[in-house]
């Protein structure tokens, strides 16, 4: 048992709604008995991603004494729900409810060597027509906010920290920045700087990443994703060099270049 702040429940407030369950990407919570529930302490990191979520204000941070958070136990906890739900692309709208959390927060690697495999082997309907651009997402969830650091597809990957509107703008996305990297989004102008500064310290610092790309637009506000990777970097103390790309609004590669950073 240790001190650290840790996510409490006013039974009172809550009225079942469900709404924090997605907000706990580590599955801490749950609605058992008509009110939502902390599974495990050691599931809960204590940063409380899950405050805003609740429209009661049934949720709150307790400086108390708890089991530490435990990273590996998330990352089972995860792996054992993944595996139930079997075909971890496959929709499931049966009613389970929102007892075991949000299926769209699970962590899950997509396998793209079938389509390949099928692309090599055209058949008689094939034309230039209904050829299609081959998604390169290999990943899920793909939010900043949503993203786990116990992921198991981060381990030693290329980490792409890209701005919302960039997918949009560049027709080129999965093919030239997506392909062989995972995906982290993120808005510098919109979203909670502070929480992504904390994620992606907590991203860096524990899967030894290859390497990390900025993909953000032209504009100004656009910038502060850059800065959001740079402190998140130096809270982690680990020194990559940062691969900067800039979009531009016309849809464009404006700018690339690689900033050395010191830890």
């Amino acid at each position: 048992m240790v001190k650290r702040l840790i996510i409490r429940i006013d039974e009172e407030k809550c009225n079942g709604c469900g709404l924090c369950i997605p907000g706990c990407a580590e599955g801490a919570l749950q609605i058992i008995d008509g009110k939502a529930r902390l599974v495990r302490e050691a599931l809960c990191d204590g940063l409380g991603a899950c405050l805003g979520d609740c429209p009661q204000g049934a949720l709150y941070l307790e400086e108390a004494e708890a089991e530490a958070f435990d990273p590996e136990l998330v990352a089972a906890l995860l792996e054992e729900q993944e595996a139930k739900e079997s075909g971890a692309a496959r929709i499931d709208t049966g009613s389970e409810g929102l007892g075991g959390g949000c299926p769209g927060l699970r962590s899950l690697s997509i396998d793209r060597q079938k389509e390949k495999q099928k692309e090599a082997a055209p058949t008689q309907y094939d034309s230039e027509e209904a050829t299609s651009t081959r998604s390169e997402l290999g990943h899920w969830p793909v939010q900043l906010s949503l993203i786990s650091p116990t992921a198991h597809y981060l381990k030693g990957a290329h980490l792409l920290v890209c701005a919302d509107c960039v997918p949009f703008a560049y027709g080129d996305f999965h093919k030239r920045l997506l392909r062989d990297r995972v995906v982290a989004v993120a808005c510098p102008k919109l979203d909670d700087a502070s929480q992504h500064v904390e994620k992606l310290a907590a991203v860096i610092r524990a899967n030894d990443l290859a390497g990390i790309t900025v993909a953000r637009m032209e504009v100004g506000c656009c910038g502060g994703l850059l800065r959001i990777v740079e402190v998140a970097m130096a809270m982690a103390g680990v020194a990559l060099p940062i691969h900067d790309v800039v979009i531009s609004i016309a849809g464009e590669e404006k700018a690339a270049q690689i900033r050395e950073m010191g830890a």
